[in-house]
């Protein structure tokens, strides 16, 4: 299993309906609206890093709205 907290900006007045979007993606554990640099986090799951980039470019990426993105993957630390 991999994780990630993907950071996402959106055009100006897009936040709400690209949050709403974002939660419907098999895969998205949770969306939510945030202050400070990005508009949105959403915390992701899939079974390897090539599913979540798959979820990432294919589905969170091509929604209207959605200018930017910066993922941080979890990892396991000992």
């Amino acid at each position: 299993m991999a994780a990630a907290y993907v950071l996402v900006n959106t055009a100006p007045g897009k936040a709400g309906d690209a949050r709403k979007q974002m939660a419907e993606i098999p895969g998205v554990k949770s969306a939510h609206a945030v202050t400070g640099a990005y508009d949105l986090i959403a915390y992701i799951e899939g079974g390897d890093i090539s599913e979540l980039g798959k979820t990432i470019v294919s589905q969170i990426q091509s929604i209207d709205g959605i200018t930017q993105t910066m993922t941080s993957v979890v990892v396991e630390l000992p």
